[in-house]
């Protein structure tokens, strides 16, 4: 997996910024239902009046609260003198609330002095104006009677002290001339303006979130897919077989695609989600309705349980599927011409449904479980709404909390329960994405077996020859040698001919030489040099290799034929077309060299794909040809004007060709006869039909003895 995080590695500092802005957006989506809470507490029910102690108070009134106050000096300091009033100074945010703190119950006291309160008239017997009364009473007797004002109001709920406090400030206000309407809509509007300037910001930093996290997972996945194909495009025959052609096209579209999805849930749903939530709970730390919260994380705790038992081993099954279904179709697909011939279209298309099936009927599973899901968490968190509401509404009616600390509850409640939401949705995913990420990393950390040299030599001369020195072969995991004690050479201007019976080992030998494989005993060289010392593109370079079966890309004749090459060498091209003799029923196809080729070559037929391979080979003009069995399934007049041309043509080259056909062979300058991958004979025509039985076998199988005499 360290090769996928490598490639991770590369986007920490976008990574950084969007948890940044992941964090600030939780800070604003958190700060929001403050602002509500305060334009309906203090904008609304306390007329904007923030604290509750007077900006601008009347000279009379603070010096009476400086004179009974525990804390005259500090009071003091926060108002200045002006034209018979105090106005407070600009104080920070830290020093309002402190004061508010030592004056509340002071400022309380003087102000209900000074208003002639009846409940302090009547708890003190006085029939008189109680300012008069108060203000001919020795400091003791006020001290005395400040002590038993805060006693009779101890009982009280703080929300409700702080109400009445603030309605003494809104009549000191009154007394000063304020507008108190005014006031208040000042205080609404700019508290609405600050809530407005947040969502914006709060906005943009969503749609910042949205694009880094979409451009990071793209990017991301763009380098994982072209690492998969670089991966696999230096992979040996040998890791060719570990994975299914089906599992390495899932693995590198649909797995990559998973890990794209869940990495944009991550930078935006896995990092965010606990930050909003666990920040929404700490706002609501210590509040009587608490229990509440808890009984819904409790029910959500339990939905999650569930999912985790029934959901979780469906999900993980989903991908082993999803690579059934592509191996069953891409069969089905290429195997169209032998399923008709054969008559077994109804038995496909019913072994195709029955995987079809499996995968809907999990998928189908997968869907009602989070279609099932949703509703619940959203009756859940309109069920909390509507019990929060009914406790609060009893709070509020005995004054015990405020319609707007109800309205900030239930948003705090609604973004704990939506955090643990998305929390448990993505939980759900990442099975699937886990083992998309392990398929994935499978690809990326599988070590070749074909190891490039560290220090490449360089090739000692440049004539082509081809040694086998004492070669022997096993595939992996084989019980025995495939190949065994090969000894030959190959030189320029030569052609070497390998003949065998099936399973001899042909084709295996000829593999070894552009290092599909590696030997497992001896040694290969190439112009001088052990093939594993070489540079593996060097070596692949000087070789042009026409495979059995001749396999052509998507695009035209021409692409094709000069594929690798400089596709505006027409004359090259021609030249190739001319010796692979395939210039002929090329003239006869629409728009000729720049005929359509589908995939994989289906529409041209056998002959015609191999000759163009062969000229694909012959474009390249390498100092190497090898033929692996590339004739069969030419006729034979075809087949000997193209090896009459290509001897011409390549007489200055290495040739080794595998075939089956003896007609093929007849002329080649050497022939290896395999078998059981053994020499058994190496020499020409005429030597071996002498003294190697197998070879004679071979010639006498396809051959009358008349033949071989004209």
């Amino acid at each position: 997996m360290k090769n996928i995080f490598m490639i991770l590695k590369k986007f920490t500092i976008p990574i950084i910024v969007t948890i940044c802005l992941l964090i600030l957006q939780a800070q604003l989506d958190l700060s929001l239902p403050d602002y509500t809470a305060n334009i309906i507490n203090i904008g609304i029910q306390e007329k904007g009046i923030e604290y509750a102690y007077p900006e601008v108070v009347r000279k009379n009134i603070l010096d009476e609260v400086i004179e009974i106050s525990n804390d005259k000096d500090f009071i003091k300091e926060q108002y200045e003198l002006k034209d018979d009033k105090y106005y407070l100074k600009d104080l920070d945010k830290e020093n309002k609330q402190l004061l508010e703190e030592k004056i509340i119950n002071d400022f309380m006291f003087v102000m209900m002095i000074n208003s002639n309160n009846e409940q302090i008239k009547n708890a003190l017997n006085i029939d008189s104006d109680l300012a008069t009364f108060y203000g001919l009473l020795p400091l003791e007797q006020k001290l005395a009677m400040k002590d038993k004002f805060n006693e009779s109001f101890n009982s009280l709920d703080e929300t409700m002290f702080r109400q009445m406090a603030t309605e003494m400030v809104k009549n000191e206000y009154q007394s000063n001339g304020f507008d108190i309407d005014k006031l208040q809509i000042n205080y609404i509007v700019s508290n609405g303006i600050k809530m407005i300037c947040l969502a914006l910001l709060l906005m943009t930093c969503a749609i910042l979130v949205g694009f880094l996290a979409s451009r990071i997972a793209t990017k991301f996945s763009y380098l994982l897919r072209e690492k998969i194909v670089s991966k696999v495009m230096n992979f040996s025959s040998k890791e060719f077989n570990l994975f299914s052609l089906a599992s390495l096209i899932t693995r590198s579209t649909n797995d990559v695609q998973q890990i794209q999805m869940i990495l944009v849930m991550f930078l935006r749903i896995i990092i965010f989600a606990p930050i909003l939530g666990f920040g929404a709970l700490f706002k609501v730390l210590g509040n009587q309705m608490n229990w509440v919260l808890a009984l819904a994380i409790g029910l959500i705790m339990l939905i999650m349980i569930f999912l985790f038992i029934f959901a979780m081993p469906k999900f993980r099954l989903i991908q082993k599927l999803v690579d059934k279904l592509n191996l069953v179709t891409r069969e089905r697909l290429t195997g169209i011409p032998v399923i008709r011939a054969f008559g077994t279209v109804k038995v496909e298309e019913k072994r195709f449904e029955n995987v079809n099936n499996d995968l809907a009927k999990t998928l189908q599973f997968c869907d009602r479980v989070m279609g099932i899901m949703m509703p619940t968490m959203t009756f859940i968190m309109n069920g909390v709404s509507i019990l929060i509401i009914w406790v609060g509404a009893s709070q509020i009616d005995a004054g015990t909390v405020q319609i707007g600390t109800i309205m900030a509850f239930i948003t705090y409640s609604i973004q704990v329960i939506m955090s643990f939401l998305m929390i448990s949705m993505v939980s759900i995913m990442l099975p699937r994405s886990f083992i998309s990420f392990k398929r994935v990393a499978e690809v990326l950390d599988k070590e070749n077996s074909i190891l490039e040299n560290e220090n490449p030599q360089e090739f000692k001369n440049n004539d082509g020859t081809v040694e086998f020195k004492n070669v022997s072969f096993a595939y992996p995991d084989a019980d025995g040698e495939v190949l065994s004690d090969i000894s030959f050479k190959a030189k320029k201007g030569t052609t070497t001919a390998i003949i065998g019976s099936t399973g001899s080992g042909k084709s295996t030998l000829i593999n070894l030489i552009p290092r599909f494989f590696d030997v497992t005993k001896g040694s290969i060289l190439v112009d001088g040099c052990d093939i594993k010392d070489l540079d593996i593109h060097a070596l692949r370079d000087k070789i042009g290799y026409v495979p059995q079966k001749g396999n052509l890309f998507f695009g035209t004749i021409k692409s094709n034929v000069l594929f690798g090459q400089d596709e505006s060498n027409d004359k090259l091209l021609h030249e190739a077309c001319d010796v692979a003799q395939a210039s002929d029923f090329i003239s006869k196809l629409p728009n000729n060299y720049n005929y359509a080729v589908s995939q994989g070559g289906t529409n041209v037929s056998g002959g015609q794909r191999q000759r163009l391979s062969i000229a694909r080979a012959i474009a390249k003009r390498p100092e190497i040809y090898i033929f692996d069995d590339s004739f069969s399934a030419l006729d034979f007049k075809t087949d000997a004007n193209l090896r009459k041309a290509l001897r011409e043509y390549t007489k200055d080259a290495t040739i080794l060709i595998v075939a089956q056909r003896i007609s093929t062979v007849l002329n080649a300058d050497q022939i290896i006869v395999l078998d059981s991958g053994r020499v058994v004979g190496i020499g020409t025509h005429q030597e071996l039909f002498k003294k190697c039985e197998v070879y004679k076998e071979i010639v006498l199988s396809q051959l009358k003895e008349s033949e071989l005499n004209a």
